[in-house]
């Protein structure tokens, strides 16, 4: 026995100090893939659909390195995006503050894992067969099965590398996705909570640092949306799909043009909701910035402009009273940035409506760009001739 145990002091496998640095690291890939690729893109938001085999591989591996089961994980993301930065936000730094979710995102992950409401709820689609009810439910035996393999494969450095595994998706996932990317970084997308891209990481968190453009389009398989951005777990959907692995479901919408302005219908507004995101980045850039730059050349020096260009384009819910008390100083000094950005609230009120008939929103948007054609706003009207030109296009890309 004791010959055996010298013989395997590091492991059966034999690896060196490397060999063993390069198994943890790609068990870390494995298991971000898992997140990515299995619990939020194919369960959560069905925006692939992996094969069978493949599906199971990454069930049975989030089970292995967290003792988490599908319905846990999908249940409170849904939730997350149902209530996102509002008080039954599950993990929402806005709400529960950053500290707390970068040290404490799995406790406050694992506080709505176990609520059966949310579950419920929010669970539905995900695995149900005999495994899920009778072995997936056990997570301990998950854990310490994978602690197991690692002593065994890797011997003492296998202790290490367990901790490593057990601690990829309570950092990554719990505390730098849920936190740092609700709370720094930059924004594609003026969206309605506080959702950010980070500085590009994704060798590390598959992608998923994207956060601000995956949650201007939610059921978009691909998070990459502009010139220099990665998703690794894109790159992973492709070469899957090569080989016949998975199918692309739905990707976010780009933005299709007609030769020129068309007279606002049921296609104009359908093309407009679809494209809603990239309209109101388009506004800023196209009718908020250069107002704002006008104004600052006419008024040099004044502190007052300072930060306008960021509350100008800023969710209203998403600001605080001091930024809202700025803003309102910022559009009562000048009535040209007043009457833009009362354009913007009235444009994001024709997609924001419920239960009003398509005839009422197509009525309304053909009034506005009526109205913002004879504003005298010369960025204005140009950006009116632009919207009548958007034309719809299909929501789902072949992979």
């Amino acid at each position: 026995m004791i010959d055996f145990l010298a013989d395997h002091i590091d492991g059966l496998l034999g690896l060196s100090f490397w060999g063993k640095a390069a198994a943890a690291f790609l068990f870390i890939q494995v298991t971000m893939a898992a997140v990515t690729l299995y619990l939020h893109r194919d369960q959560a938001h069905r925006t692939i659909d992996l094969h069978p085999a493949l599906r199971h591989f990454f069930r049975l591996w989030v089970w292995m390195t967290s003792g988490m089961n599908t319905k846990e994980w999908v249940a409170v993301h849904r939730k997350h995006h149902a209530f996102c930065e509002r008080e039954q936000d599950p993990h929402s730094p806005v709400v529960h503050g950053l500290k707390k979710i970068l040290l404490e995102g799995a406790e406050v992950y694992r506080v709505q894992a176990t609520n059966p409401e949310t579950l419920e709820k929010y669970g539905r689609g995900t695995p149900d067969d005999w495994l899920e009810r009778n072995l997936y439910r056990h997570g301990f035996v998950g854990i310490y099965s994978t602690l197991a393999l690692n002593v065994l494969l890797f011997g003492a450095a296998g202790i290490t590398i367990f901790a490593l595994q057990m601690m990829t998706m309570p950092v990554f996932a719990a505390g730098v996705i849920n936190g740092l990317g609700h709370a720094i970084g930059y924004r594609n997308f003026e969206t309605d909570d506080a959702s950010s891209n980070l500085v590009p990481i994704a060798v590390l968190i598959g992608g998923e640092e994207l956060h601000n453009n995956h949650h201007a389009f939610p059921t978009s398989a691909r998070f990459s949306l502009r010139a220099g951005e990665f998703d690794i777990g894109w790159f992973y959907i492709r070469v899957l799909s090569a080989i016949g692995m998975c199918k692309v479901l739905r990707t976010a919408p780009v933005p299709h043009f007609a030769a020129g302005p068309r007279p606002v219908d049921v296609e104009t507004l359908r093309a407009v909701l679809q494209n809603r995101m990239h309209v109101l980045r388009d506004y800023s850039r196209r009718v908020t910035l250069p107002v704002l730059q006008m104004e600052r050349r006419a008024r040099r020096g004044d502190v007052l402009l300072r930060q306008a260009a960021r509350l100008m384009s800023r969710w209203p819910g998403m600001m605080d009273e001091a930024s809202r008390e700025r803003l309102h100083r910022i559009l009562e000094s000048s009535p040209m940035l007043l009457t833009v950005h009362e354009y913007r609230r009235q444009l994001m009120g024709v997609w924001q409506q419920a239960n009003v008939s398509n005839e009422r929103l197509v009525a309304d948007l053909r009034e506005w760009c009526t109205r913002a054609e004879a504003s005298g706003i010369a960025a204005l009207e140009e950006f009116s001739a632009r919207l009548r030109g958007y034309i719809p296009q299909p929501m789902a890309v072949p992979a």
